[in-house]
């Protein structure tokens, strides 16, 4: 399919790039040079595979692991002036997302507003919980302090990507042992899934109801288990208990949406489009991490309709992020 948009493609700055050396160091003289590069080896690889446009955004965790604040919103802002101006070089092929220094939410609804109203900006991208103040510290979004950042969100029209990191080495004695269950193996969607489904049982899509979430990863494993969260032994009659008026399935068809990135297996991506509608799936790759190739040799012929094919791969990114492609 020609004309793909890719929207969880990654670019690191001087001040982030050694983040993601854990993530491939035995290929770093590659991986490297690929997270900073922008209008080369990426554009080839974008033209040689069918790719009309990537959203930007920064590695992971870069901002979020930050726990001094003034230099977490220091560092947004230089990342997010960095990306606005490989976009200015090339608005036909890229578009980009916002980091934010959630460590400070006022701070971080401020860049926000800035580079969705100044730089042109389609949304934000931010890699899990933050840190701030100290190294052990952990802050969710669905604590009281972030309700003022996400009307913010909501009243500026735009998504917020919530992607994975890892959790802290104090919060992971589950993990001891057997560290390959880190990143992508495993941490990354586990992690990233009860923050997503924290934020739907504090209630915030209740106050927010036009607000949109994005996971990478066909939702991080979240709607394969939709029924049995929301059905939890049925015949007690014993509803959740939270702020949420809704189920976690309510929420999540009509609040979130999910992304190919890192997950090219059609079975999972059928399962996903008959729990969540093709309209709320969309194309990605996971540049640098995964290879363009293989996530575009996948796509283009995975056993689903042409039309389910021209929505996710392209036509519902365009709607959401309102792109002018």
């Amino acid at each position: 399919m020609q004309g793909k948009i890719a929207l969880e493609e990654h670019l690191a700055i001087e001040a982030t790039l050694g983040d993601s050396q854990v993530f491939g160091s035995h290929v770093w003289h590659e991986l490297g040079p690929r997270l900073i590069d922008v209008q080369d080896i990426r554009l080839r690889e974008m033209d040689k595979h069918g790719i009309e446009m990537m959203i930007l955004s920064l590695n992971a965790p870069a901002v979020q692991a930050i726990h001094d604040v003034p230099r977490a919103i220091a560092v947004a802002r230089e990342a997010n002036d960095i990306c606005a101006e490989h976009v200015r070089k090339r608005p036909d092929r890229f578009a980009s997302f916002a980091a934010l220094p959630m460590q400070d939410p006022e701070a971080a609804a401020a860049e926000l507003t800035r580079c969705v109203k100044e730089l042109g900006m389609v949304g934000a991208l931010v890699n899990g919980f933050s840190q701030a103040g100290t190294p052990d510290s952990v802050l969710y979004y669905d604590l009281p302090q972030y309700r003022p950042f996400w009307r913010t969100v909501e009243a500026l029209g735009v998504p917020f990507y919530l992607h994975p990191r890892n959790p802290l080495p104090s919060w992971s004695r589950f993990y001891e042992g057997h560290n390959w269950m880190l990143g992508p193996n495993w941490a990354f969607a586990a992690e990233t899934a009860v923050h997503a489904l924290r934020l739907i049982g504090s209630g915030l899509f209740d106050e927010c109801p036009g607000l949109q979430i994005v996971l990478g990863h066909l939702g991080e494993g979240i709607p394969v288990q939709l029924w049995r969260i929301d059905g939890r032994n049925g015949w007690m009659k014993a509803p959740h208990k939270y702020p949420a008026s809704h189920g976690v399935g309510h929420y999540f068809r009509k609040n979130f949406h999910v992304t190919t990135s890192g997950n090219f297996h059609t079975p999972s991506l059928n399962s996903v489009i008959a729990e969540l509608g093709a309209d709320r799936v969309m194309f990605s790759v996971d540049w640098p991490f995964e290879a363009v190739d293989e996530a575009a040799a996948w796509f283009d012929n995975a056993a689903i309709g042409e039309p389910e094919r021209t929505k996710i791969g392209r036509d519902n990114a365009v709607k959401l992020f309102k792109l002018k492609i």
